[in-house]
């Protein structure tokens, strides 16, 4: 199942580079969490009660930590090479301890603390700032990665009070009306062959994150995560197959010290409870 979701990851990107250009990213934000939630929609009416939720506020701000960080990183897969925007996105666990560390006041490990430096490390040598190579957009991928670990950070505080079906059918709820709003300044109407490929990504991520969410409730965190990183092969083999693009040597330096850190950094925190899974 995590293998199968690293491939739906990849057409995910695959999808968001065929429409950069033509559809806003505003827009891509806004058509995925709309199909994706036409899909589920008849499990969350049989199997969530929504009205049990003790939050309402944290909700929607929730939501919008989740629409914007897709945004950001559909952004980075319009403009930048799809393994290095890939790569970059892979530093959310080592926000995510960041933020457990500073903000939750989680028990950090010197091995986190390892690990986020290393990490930083592979993240100076993909972007190379100052560098005649800079690629600006691969910042969106880091603003991608720092929304979403902040999401998930919100997401860990409300599950000690909420069951996990109903955190993830309030999100899937919640994105819908707040990518409605921010759309609507971009708004232009897609063609049937575009329509397509936004609906064909919105099904496929509302599958993912049932197989993710699937995966983690039969197996170990330890034994799943790592194979998340399989989403960068399968990344560069369809974006050569695609666009003809070919990672540059430091692209893959720094993915394995990125992977290396995320692994490391990950395995020093001591979590107080196990949260439900919510992947982009």
């Amino acid at each position: 199942m995590m293998v199968a979701a690293a491939f739906l990851n990849s057409l995910d990107a695959v999808i968001v580079r065929l429409l950069a250009g033509d559809v806003h990213p505003l827009m891509i934000g806004f058509f995925r969490s709309f199909f994706g939630l036409l899909v589920v929609t008849p499990w969350i009416v049989s199997r969530v009660d929504l009205k049990a939720s003790p939050y309402r506020v944290l909700h929607v701000l929730r939501a919008g930590l989740k629409l914007a960080s897709l945004v950001a990183l559909f952004v980075a897969f319009a403009h930048a090479p799809l393994a290095d925007a890939t790569a970059i996105n892979f530093t959310m666990p080592m926000f995510l301890v960041l933020g457990a560390w500073f903000v939750l006041k989680e028990r950090v490990g010197l091995s986190s603390v390892i690990g986020i430096v290393a990490g930083f490390v592979g993240v100076m040598i993909i972007i190379r700032p100052g560098a005649s190579g800079f690629d600006q957009w691969l910042l969106f991928a880091l603003a991608g990665a720092v929304l979403t670990a902040a999401s998930q950070l919100m997401l860990r505080r409300m599950a000690l009070g909420d069951s996990a079906d109903r955190l993830v059918a309030w999100n899937l709820i919640t994105t819908v009306p707040l990518g409605v709003i921010v759309m609507l300044p971009v708004w232009s109407m897609p063609t049937w062959s575009q329509l397509g490929l936004l609906v064909m990504q919105g099904a496929l991520g509302a599958l993912n994150m049932t197989l993710i969410t699937r995966a983690f409730g039969m197996a170990p965190a330890s034994v799943l995560a790592p194979l998340d990183f399989l989403r960068l092969p399968v990344v560069a083999l369809m974006a050569l197959s695609f666009f003809s693009e070919v990672p540059a040597a430091q692209m893959w330096i720094g993915a394995a010290i990125i992977i290396g850190a995320a692994i490391i950094g990950t395995r020093g925190m001591t979590w107080r409870r196990k949260p439900p899974v919510d992947k982009p």
